[in-house]
């Protein structure tokens, strides 16, 4: 095989992106052989591309070697699996699926690892993310004590919530910003920091929007070490603010503004601390450079690596199996307000599943989908940067 026929299954404001993306060129050894989605409109804008209205068609067909799924989310769970099952190479759009139970279904699919199986977890990319990674994983940092992130600037309009059926509900959307915008935050949480015991969350439902999932979450999550951690985010807040803040034996991070800041202490501030023979000292403090150069190659490098990973071995950047911790974060934080309780991880798939349920039965919003003509729309405000 010397290219990868791709379907791309939702032709959504991503899975649109994501095709003139590969129809332009940017991916080398990737074809768009097929697209999908069921409003006729959608495929309008890609005519010279094979058509299908139906997934189930598509896997059939034997035009492509690999799909793309990027439908509203809990089709995400039901065409991944079919299209694993096809014996398809998939990549799967975030979140991978609505709730953990799901994830362990669409997890269990993939049987033959032959098949690559990947998410579009593209914030992986960014360089920044990248060298704050590797002052941890290197030890440099030493041992993390604290961590907070504000990430705010997830903006979104009425106009967003009004423009799919599917959005801002339990039934469609499963959730709110922490299914929709903060997967990618929360899937980098646990990738630099690992899963936390423990979970405390304060979620509010329509505060800024007349929708019925969460548009604002404050979290507080306690790890195996000791370490505490904040987590605060909203789609209702302009201008927005993304700060990352690490405190740590060596030191403190801090990311904002495309640019990390570190100040190092000369000695851990545990070993400072148990010492010094000063009342007031505080460790000498070294102001060091962290360069990073920019946000890297995002959705780009993401379908790159998945065709590489397909045709020449590359180990994947973001292995879809992986997507089930940012989901369990997710749903322990909105299960927390719900409960109004501590949540312990691991979750209980079965508990959250039945909790979800009992919204998507109790859900007093009715909204109704008109399907629109296709239009190009500019993603460049969406991501969160």
């Amino acid at each position: 095989m010397k290219q990868v026929r791709l379907g791309i299954i939702g032709l959504g404001n991503m899975g649109a992106d994501h095709a003139r993306r590969i129809l332009a060129g940017q991916i080398p050894r990737l074809e768009l052989a097929a697209i999908c989605d069921v409003n006729p409109a959608k495929l309008a804008p890609f005519p010279k591309v094979q058509q299908f209205a139906d997934s189930d068609a598509l896997l059939r067909a034997g035009v492509v070697d690999a799909v793309l799924v990027a439908t509203p989310h809990y089709g995400h769970t039901t065409i991944g699996a079919a299209a694993l099952h096809a014996g398809l190479h998939v990549l799967v759009e975030k979140p991978i699926s609505v709730h953990k139970a799901d994830c362990q279904r669409l997890i269990a699919a993939h049987k033959n690892k032959r098949q690559i199986f990947s998410a579009m977890f593209n914030q992986r990319t960014d360089l920044y993310y990248q060298k704050i990674r590797t002052l941890i994983q290197s030890g440099e940092l030493g041992e993390i004590r604290r961590v907070n992130w504000i990430i705010t600037n997830w903006f979104r309009t009425e106009a967003y919530y009004a423009s799919g059926g599917w959005r801002a509900t339990w039934a469609g959307e499963g959730g709110g910003v922490l299914l929709n915008q903060c997967p990618h935050n929360l899937d980098l949480f646990w990738w630099l920091f690992g899963m936390p015991k423990r979970v405390r969350a304060y979620c509010q439902f329509g505060r800024y929007h007349k929708i019925e999932v969460e548009d604002n979450v404050t979290a507080y999550c306690e790890f195996p070490n000791g370490a505490t951690g904040v987590f605060i985010t909203s789609t209702g807040e302009a201008p927005g603010t993304n700060r990352l803040e690490i405190t740590a034996e060596r030191g403190r991070v801090v990311y904002q503004d495309d640019r990390i800041e570190y100040r190092r202490n000369e000695m851990p501030m545990t070993e400072f601390s148990r010492t010094t023979t000063g009342l007031f000292s505080t460790p000498e403090i070294w102001e060091v450079n962290v360069p990073a150069r920019n946000h890297g190659g995002q959705h780009n490098e993401i379908l790159l690596n998945f065709t590489n990973a397909i045709l020449d071995g590359t180990p994947l950047l973001a292995p879809a199996p992986e997507g089930i911790n940012s989901v369990e974060l997710a749903n322990a934080m909105l299960l927390s307000a719900w409960l109004d309780e501590t949540i312990t991880l691991p979750l209980s798939p079965a508990v959250y599943e039945r909790e979800l349920k009992k919204r998507i039965a109790n859900s007093r919003i009715k909204k109704k989908h008109t399907p629109q003509a296709a239009t190009v729309t500019n993603l460049s405000g969406s991501f969160g940067k």
